[in-house]
Order: structure tokens, then sequence, then C-alpha cells
């Protein structure tokens, strides 16, 4: 799994981290029992501090949603349901869109006019 953060963006690196474990969870391509990379692996892959990957390492162990084991790292826990965080997701998805939608309308953006620039960006990440 590659993980991607954009420094630039409105949420902290480690709830961008947060939530890029809790969708590949959700999505099937992390499942109960993988590793996840080590903190200063992933922190030095993305050119981040390595308190930003502990501090989502930690808050997703609070969850519930990961475990560690010394020496060993941490993994996806068995207990997860991907039910509740598909539903979490999809409430931050509702959240961007209705952000998207403020700006268009704001904008003066026309529905049909937003609707055509989604289809077109969905095909680019088909």
């Amino acid at each position: 799994m590659e993980f991607i953060v954009n420094p630039l963006g409105k949420d902290t690196i480690y709830d961008q981290l947060i939530f890029q474990v809790k969708l590949a969870i959700a999505n099937g391509t992390l499942q109960a029992g993988d590793i996840l990379p080590s903190v200063r692996g992933l922190a030095k892959s993305l050119s981040v501090s390595t308190i930003s990957v502990q501090r989502a390492y930690g808050e997703l162990q609070k969850e519930g949603i990961i475990e560690s084991a010394e020496g060993k790292g941490n993994f996806v826990s068995a207990g997860v349901s991907k039910a509740s965080l598909k539903d979490a997701l999809i409430m931050a998805v509702e959240d961007e869109a209705r952000r998207v939608i403020h700006i268009a309308k704001q904008n003066g953006i026309s529905r049909d006019e937003l609707t055509d620039l989604i289809q077109l960006l969905w095909e680019d990440f088909s």
C-alpha cells in the first residue's frame, strides 16, 4: 500500500494518514493482520516527521483499528469493522462534497458543469 500526503492540504499529515489507513481497510486493500510500514520508514518515504506518523498510528490504536506488537510493528486489528469504517468514510466524502458544492455555487458554476467536471475527474481515476 502506498501512502500519499499533501503537506499543503487542509488536513494535517496525521489526519491524512488516518484517513488513508481507514480507506484501505474499508475497501479491502488492507486486511486484518496486515502489517503497516514502520514509523521511521513511512516518515522517511513521505518526507514527514516521525511524530506525525506516530500520532496517526497512536490514534488508530486508540480507535482499535490497528494493534502494536513490541519489536514486530503495527498491524491491522482483527476486530476492526469494515462496515463502520465505510460509513465514516462516506460521511467524510459527503462533507467534502458539501464544501465543493458551496464553492461552485458561490462562483456561478452550474450543477451540470460540476457534474461534468466530476465525471471527467472520476474517469481519470479509473
